[in-house]
């Protein structure tokens, strides 16, 4: 299972540019029968459309060989939460999405009436219906959130997330803290398993980012490979060892050598 900002690809206002060796060891790891994975934080667009914004780039990535938190939240819902009403804080792509998926989604007018609320990336939102949310946190709601983490790397410096600044404007209002769904979270290892078809102890977790690739590799159970192209770099100064990746590689194509 690979990240792919920072990891495959580096993220500019242009577009995205696929990391030196990314598409090799790709190539390799299909040519040897193994499946794959990209479980990408992002989740402003469905995984067709980021894996069809991908192979414009350069990079063949199928549609099926990408994963987001809306996969894992969807899971998590039908698992734990069906046939509640959700409030989604997101874009218009991923509303569409959940509905297909048999979510009945709550208009913004009855924020407050929510049973769930699920924070994704979002462009803008309106006060009141960020009040409603939070009210309906206070009142029991589950809280659900994409990504809490602040940034994600990108080609000119780290990319602000603005689904983390919405999450934390409900939690500081609420009193609540949010539950993950995306990376890292079991929310993510469990689809991430699914998706591969293996238990999550026989993936290998390949990424840039030690509070999320990492932590989400180790929440499995999983072999975990550090990447330096990304947003940590190699500044792990303060990670404790059982945090720790159990390989540091410069970039993904430097992994070539270990298939």
């Amino acid at each position: 299972m690979f990240d792919l900002d920072g990891t495959l690809v580096q993220r500019s206002p242009a577009g995205a540019t696929p990391v030196a060796g990314a598409a090799d060891v790709l190539a390799a790891i299909r040519a040897s029968g193994r499946p794959l994975v990209v479980f990408t934080n992002a989740s402003h667009v469905g995984p067709e459309r980021l894996a069809a914004g991908v192979r414009e780039s350069g990079l063949h990535l199928g549609d099926d060989e990408v994963l987001t938190p809306i996969c894992s939240a969807l899971s998590h819902l039908d698992r734990g939460h069906r046939g509640s009403r959700v409030l989604l804080l997101g874009t218009e792509p991923v509303a569409s999405r959940m509905v297909s998926a048999g979510i009945e989604l709550v208009p913004e007018a009855e924020a407050a009436s929510a049973d769930v609320v699920l924070v994704a990336h979002v462009d803008a939102v309106a006060m009141p219906v960020l009040e409603g949310a939070a009210r309906a946190v206070i009142a029991g709601a589950r809280f659900l959130t994409a990504s809490y983490a602040r940034a994600y790397a990108g080609a000119n410096g780290p990319i602000l997330s603005r689904g983390a600044m919405m999450t934390a404007a409900i939690a500081k209002a609420s009193g609540r803290r949010p539950a993950l769904v995306g990376k890292p979270s079991l929310a993510a290892v469990r689809e991430a398993s699914r998706r591969l078809g293996v238990p999550s102890h026989e993936i290998a977790v390949i990424g840039d980012d030690v509070g999320m690739d990492i932590a989400l590799g180790r929440l499995g159970g999983s072999r975990t490979v550090l990447v330096r192209s990304g947003i940590t770099g190699s500044d792990l100064e303060g990670v404790p060892p059982r945090r720790r990746p159990d390989l540091i590689v410069d970039a993904v194509g430097d992994i070539l050598g270990l298939l």
